[in-house]
This record gives structure tokens, C-alpha cells and sequence, in this order.
């Protein structure tokens, strides 16, 4: 292990007569105050005017008095008596690194490629991959999609996609599916259904451990039920649909599990030890190290490319594309702010629960705050998800009572002037960027934790949870997320979600009866300026795309099949510089004939 700050600035070995260096430091506070940067608080005169009520009097410097000191420092000075030398603490530390990676690297094994039965490799999937591509992303009548039957795989997921939801708006015959997993049937699944999920819900795989198996598709099926199975509600579908999929088992199939719990021991374990076998704020560095490596490759790891063999070598890519900009992010804020609230803290158990403990909190953030209704910090989610308003001022109040101590804190010390003047340059840059034209303002996990790490500067036992827990934040966005900007186009916000487009305006159909079934004659009104054609989704598969100024379409034909005793959903939308916008409602046509208008607002 590093040697502690003791160590550095004194240059003492351990005694002969048994006296402990850390027991040293314990017993004399004063020296210990003395060494933080206090001079500038003995010299500097109190502001007069408006500020003055800013400055204590006698302003103080925080520090945590440890609680049950002897207790905490226990096995410190265990190790210190075993490893006296700072070439055997070197060695100690190194020792201890290079066991978490040779842990690390055997358990992520199980991300290698593998074989199934009959020889071909296993496609490793995300949660949300799926045969059949968002609305009219497939093309025309699905042939982007395709084969629709005829073909298998075998497929590998990870742990935990049993809760990971559609965040915007999917049509699913006469409903929208948002905030809910995307499962559609049971024991055979519609096309668009997550593969992952549908798994979960069908027993192959588990949502702990993640698993293997195989995917065959099924060709065009007809009636989707609605069941619950294994802590996922799957989603109902009365009508038919081009392309589906089903599961089967393969016992010469051998899949390891998802590595994620076993890896959160490992790096649990080794950053405890670091924590409380070290007295040097420089443990920060291998402890964030370690942390982001398990985010990166374990917790929360990006995205993949795309039905790959094997996810390892996206992941080390990403890995340290990420870790060397943080590197020169978390330096900057070491010298600026967490030197400051770790330098001499003599309470190593206290250290590794509070911060430590918060670190891992705010780093597991996938499964902390998962509770918490707020999927994205954007307009559009918080008016379109259930609770998101309500937790967001529950949240914010939160803040305001820990801005309030951290305002008393900072008083205390004498620092609350410059870090106002810093927060108000916050708050300038935050406006400036509200009122950029043609962009939004996104306030992602790392942004979050960059604004408020600061308010953490300072030595006391809240300040170490606070400090910890925006750290894990700052980790698991950069580490999922990357350093994605802070101003967005409305596009990049939109990601998959609603245009908030004009709709067609649909009139009364005419239906008649034929040889062999039904034909159904729809027309809208004039579209307004600015369109290019129109599109038409029957049962959610793009059947039509018509273009009014090469064709004059003014109007759309369906017939259907007299032996079809199912209800069809229709949805329209406008075509704009080659693609299609937001869709009105479904619209349905029953097998009597009998049609439903949709309502002309957003489906």
C-alpha cells in the first residue's frame, strides 16, 4: 500500500518503544489543523459592507473527530507493524491491485466467445434488441426484416433486462407501450418484442444471472396474449403480425453466467481494503480506477456493437476512450476538492462507509436510483412520465435542505464569498445556455456531478456521503454514457420519440363488400405546406408510403381477406424529406365491416 501522509511529511519509521505513528496523529489536533491551508483564515480580514455577514468572526477549519479512534485504526497499525517499510507497503499495494485484475480478467471470461450445439457462435444481445426494427424503420411491407421464418440463433444476454422500458411511446395495435418492457405474447412473441425481456418472461434465461439460448423466428402469427411470468407483464396483441419469434432450449449449449455480481464483490472487497488500509488522500486515484473499470466492463457497461460474438472488445475500447479525459477531470478536482475533504481524515472505518459507501451508491446508480420515476432530466419526459414531476420536487427540496448545511458549513470556514461568486458563474453559464437558439439544455449524470462536487469541499461526515455519491455519478455517466454535450438538438433529445408533427386529418372511409372479403377506401384531407407524401401503417407494418407530388395519391386502398376474423389497426402520418413523422391513433376496421375513427391527436 502507498505510504501514508505521515510518512511523507515526516520521514519517520515506526519507533522502537511500540508508540504508533497513527496514534501520533490522533494525539495532536492542533498540528493536524495546522497543516490544512488555514494560514489564509489567521491573516485575512473580515469583509465589511454587505459581505460581512458572510465570515464568521472566528472562522475554523471542519474536521470529523473519529468516534471510537482505536477501534477505526485497528487494522492500520496491524498493517503497519506487518509491512514497516514503505517498500513493503509499495509492494503490499501492488500485490493487492494486481489480484483484483487477475480476478477481473478471469471472470470476465465469460464474455469470450462461445460455440452452441451445432458449431456456430452465440450472438451476444443488448436488453432492448429486437428482430423488428421501431414502425416503418423495416421498410415497406418489413422487407428490411426479413426473413420472417425459415432461420434460428442462438443468443446470449446479460443480467437484468427484465426492467429496462421503451422511453417513448410504441404502438402496439390500438395502444401506446411506454415505461414497461416490451414484450408482446407469450411463449411465441411479436417481432418487435426485446429478445432479452421476452427470454426473461419465457424461463429460458434468468434476470439475475442473464443466460443463453435459442431464437427461432416464426412466420406470420395471429393472437398475442397477455400473461405474467417471472416478474414481467407481457403486452396484448389481438390481431396478427408479419414476423414473430419463439424460444427453445440447448442442452449442449454452456453459458456462463453474467459475471456483475461476482465482479462487485471482488471490487467491493478490494476497494474496503484500500480504503482502510491507507491514510494518504491519494487513494483516490486506484480506488476510482477500480470503480470505473467494474461500471465500465460489469455494473452499467455501454452499449455493444450490434449481434457481435463477443462484447470485450467494444468495451475495452470504450473503456479507454473514457477513462483518459476523466483522468484529467477527476486530477483537477482531487487539487480543488477532494484533497481537501479526505487530507488527514483519521477515521478509516468512517471514510469507507461514508465515502466509499457513497461511491459505490452513486456508481451503481442503474440500480440505486432505478426506483426513482425519472428516466431522462428533459421536458418531454418529465410531462410524459407517471410521477416524474413529483419526484422532481421531492428531489429538489432534498437539495435545497443540503445546499442549506453546506451553506453553513462553507460559512463556518470562512469560504462561503468564493463559493458563492463560483455558483453564481454556474448559474450565468446555466442561463447562457437556456437561451442558445435551436438547442436544449441537457443536464446529464456527469454535469450534475461536476456543478454540485464542489459545495463538498470540506471535512465533515456529510460532506464525505455528498462527495461520494456525485463521484459514482460523475463514473457511471462517463463510464455508460460517455462525455455526451450538455446543449442538444431537439433530433438528438427526440431520439426515437414524437415529431410533434401535423397529422392527417382522415375522412369517413368507404367500405364495401367484395368477392373473397372487404375493401376499404380511405382519404384525408389536404395536407398542409411543407408535406411531401403520406404514410400508412396497418397492424403497426408500414403497408403504403405515397408521395403527392410524383403520384397525386389522394387516396389509400386495403382489402382484406373474408376468412380474417380479426380487427386491423391503421395509422397514418405525414412523409417529410424522406421520412415519416408522428402517427395518428389507430384507427380500426373490423371484420363486419364496422369502422372506428381514430382521434386526430398524436398516437
Amino acid at each position: 500500500m502507498p505510504p501514508s501522509e505521515h510518512d511523507q511529511y515526516h520521514d519517520a519509521e515506526p519507533r522502537m518503544n511500540g508508540d504508533d505513528e497513527e496514534a501520533q496523529l490522533l494525539s495532536r489536533p492542533r498540528e493536524q489543523l495546522e497543516f490544512e491551508d488555514t494560514s489564509p483564515l489567521r491573516n485575512a480580514t473580515r469583509p465589511r459592507g454587505l459581505c460581512s455577514g458572510l465570515v464568521p468572526r472566528s472562522p475554523h477549519i471542519n474536521t470529523i473527530p473519529p468516534i471510537l479512534p482505536t477501534l477505526q485504526n485497528a487494522p492500520l497499525r496491524l498493517y503497519n507493524r506487518l509491512c514497516p517499510t514503505r517498500s513493503s507497503k509499495a509492494a503490499t499495494f501492488v500485490l493487492c491491485l494486481s489480484l483484483w485484475a487477475l480476478a477481473f480478467v478471469l471472470l470476465l471470461k465469460s464474455q469470450l466467445p462461445i460455440q452452441d450445439g451445432a458449431g456456430r457462435t452465440v450472438i451476444n444481445l443488448d436488453c432492448v434488441d429486437t428482430l423488428w426494427r421501431r414502425n416503418n424503420e423495416c421498410g415497406l411491407d418489413g422487407v428490411d426484416c426479413r426473413p420472417f421464418s425459415g432461420d434460428s440463433f442462438a443468443f446470449r444476454c446479460p443480467a437484468k433486462c427484465r426492467d429496462v422500458q421503451v422511453l417513448n411511446p410504441h404502438a402496439v395495435g390500438p395502444i401506446n407501450v411506454n415505461y414497461r418492457p416490451l414484450v408482446v405474447g407469450d411463449k411465441v412473441y411479436r417481432g418487435d418484442s426485446f429478445i432479452c425481456a421476452s427470454a426473461i418472461h419465457a424461463g429460458i434465461i434468468s434476470d439475475a444471472d442473464g443466460g443463453c439460448g435459442q431464437l427461432a423466428r416464426v412466420a406470420d402469427h395471429q393472437q398475442f396474449p397477455s400473461t405474467s411470468r417471472h416478474g414481467i407483464k407481457s403486452v396484448s396483441f389481438d390481431s396478427y403480425f408479419p414476423l414473430s419469434f419463439s424460444f427453445s432450449m440447448d442442452d449442449d449449449l454452456r453459458c456462463a453466467k453474467d459475471p456483475r455480481q461476482a465482479l462487485l464483490l471482488v471490487s467491493l472487497f478490494f476497494t474496503c481494503i484500500l480504503s482502510l488500509l491507507s491514510s494518504t488522500s491519494l487513494i483516490f486515484f486506484p480506488i476510482f480506477t477500480l470503480i470505473f473499470a467494474h461500471v465500465s466492463f460489469a455494473s452499467d457497461p455501454p452499449s455493444a456493437s450490434v449481434r457481435n460474438t463477443s462484447v470485450l472488445p467494444d468495451h475495452v475500447s470504450m473503456f479507454v476512450k473514457r477513462i483518459l479525459p476523466a483522468y484529467f477531470i477527476v486530477t483537477v478536482l482531487y487539487w480543488t476538492v477532494i484533497r481537501r475533504t479526505l487530507k488527514g481524515l483519521q477515521a478509516p472505518v468512517e471514510k469507507t462507509v461514508l465515502w466509499l459507501g457513497g461511491f459505490w451508491f452513486g456508481a451503481l446508480s442503474n440500480y440505486t436510483f432505478d426506483w426513482i420515476p425519472i428516466s431522462r432530466l428533459t421536458a418531454h419526459d418529465l410531462e410524459q412520465q407517471p410521477g416524474a414531476k413529483l419526484a422532481l420536487a421531492i428531489i429538489i427540496l432534498f437539495l435545497v435542505c443540503i445546499f442549506a448545511q453546506q451553506v453553513y458549513s462553507f460559512w463556518l470556514e470562512g469560504r462561503l464569498p468564493r463559493y458563492l461568486g463560483l455558483y453564481a458563474i454556474f448559474l450565468i453559464g446555466i442561463f447562457i445556455c437556456l437561451v442558445i437558439p435551436g438547442l436544449s439544455l441537457r443536464l446529464h449524470h456527469y454535469i450534475l456531478a461536476l456543478l454540485l462536487l464542489p459545495g463538498t469541499s470540506m471535512q465533515t461526515r456529510p460532506s464525505l456521503i455528498y462527495q461520494g455519491i456525485l463521484l459514482g455519478l460523475f463514473v457511471n455517466g462517463v463510464a455508460r454514457w460517455d462525455f455526451d454535450s450538455v446543449l442538444q438538438t431537439t433530433d438528438a433529445l427526440r431520439a426515437d420519440g414524437a415529431f410533434d408533427s401535423a397529422l392527417p386529418t382522415l375522412l369517413q372511409p368507404f367500405i364495401r363488400s367484395q368477392e373473397g372479403g372487404l375493401s376499404a377506401a380511405f382519404q384525408w384531407r389536404d395536407p398542409p405546406a411543407g408535406m411531401h407524401g403520406i404514410s400508412v401503417l396497418v397492424n403497426d407494418v408500414e403497408r403504403d408510403r405515397a408521395f403527392f407530388t410524383d403520384d397525386k395519391v389522394n387516396s389509400f386502398v386495403w382489402e382484406r381477406d373474408a376468412d380474417l376474423d380479426l380487427p386491423e389497426y391503421f395509422r397514418f402520418g405525414y412523409v417529410k424529406d424522406g421520412r415519416a413523422l408522428d402517427y395518428t391513433k389507430a384507427g380500426t376496421l373490423f371484420a363486419n365491416g364496422t369502422w372506428i375513427m381514430p382521434s386526430s391527436s398524436k398516437g
